[in-house]
């Protein structure tokens, strides 16, 4: 079953006078839509009674959960206590994600800064490796980590990189983010092909189970040499990457995603948007 929803409130949701994430359940399920990130990319700083309650309203409305971890995390840090802190960090959102009910969380790994990128690559799966042992000595090992492709040339997160990473344990799903890695490839994403060559790579890699139920974020980006500028809306049509043709390569690959609309402030209305395309594509 293919799973659409937004990464955080849109703005609507405010303006249509909701103050509360635990709102965001019904009102994503009257929308029609029936997955939900939420956003703890400043800090895992939601209580866990709050937690509990948007996870129980999550059940009500068959809304799927993930949960976006700090922004911050730096997995190929050279400073080892930015190392010891990213572990941390993704724990206490693996423990939020807990208390929600929350069946995944996305996980950004780093940036290269003034390391190399094959000792960052190497020390983020150190790092990968020692924080999936303390989810499991923690009793926290039942919740996916979604490492995230990111869009900018100086992140460690390319394509290739997350699959090196996935490929220490089987429980690791990429976030597969088409964006960025449009972004990331100065506008690689443009037919049905393009799209089939990174869903065969991650399947070739990691196995059709795990691309079959792939973690994905879509939005169109705007871009610069240095990769990812800003996020824009559908209707933004001057920036790629379009969705129907992924729409496309999930029918042939037969799959089963969760895909999150990262739109700048109407990100569930455009989640709606991809829905709709999917289903024309399909007939």
């Amino acid at each position: 079953m293919i799973r659409f929803g937004p990464s955080g409130n849109s703005e609507s949701f405010y303006e249509q006078g909701y103050k509360s994430s635990v709102q965001m359940p019904a009102w994503l399920n009257a929308m029609g839509l029936n997955a939900y990130e939420y956003q703890c990319s400043k800090g895992v700083k939601v209580s866990e009674a709050v937690a509990r309650n948007i996870g129980d309203e999550a059940l009500k409305y068959n809304i799927y959960l993930s949960i976006h971890a700090p922004y911050y995390i730096n997995m190929a840090s050279e400073e080892e206590e930015k190392r010891a802190n990213s572990k941390r960090y993704i724990l206490e959102t693996l423990t939020c994600a807990k208390w929600m009910g929350a069946k995944r969380i996305v996980v950004h790994t780093g940036s290269y800064s003034k390391v190399d990128k094959k000792w960052a690559l190497n020390m983020a799966i150190t790092v990968m490796k020692e924080v999936l042992e303390e989810a499991r000595e923690n009793g926290l090992d039942d919740i996916v980590i979604c490492p995230e492709v990111l869009g900018k040339q100086n992140q460690l997160g390319s394509l290739e990189e997350i699959i090196e990473i996935c490929k220490i344990d089987n429980r690791l799903i990429p976030t597969v983010d088409f964006g960025h890695i449009h972004a990331r490839g100065q506008g690689i994403l443009n037919s049905v092909e393009d799209f089939m060559k990174v869903l065969e790579k991650i399947e070739k890699n990691l196995g059709y189970d795990r691309l079959k139920n792939l973690h994905c974020h879509f939005s169109r980006i705007e871009f610069t040499k240095g990769g990812e500028k800003k996020h824009w809306t559908l209707d933004d049509v001057q920036f790629g990457p379009d969705f129907e043709p992924l729409a496309e390569a999930l029918y042939i690959k037969n799959m089963e995603p969760v895909i999150i609309c990262e739109s700048r402030g109407n990100m569930a209305e455009d989640a709606l948007k991809l829905k709709k395309v999917y289903e024309r594509v399909g007939g």
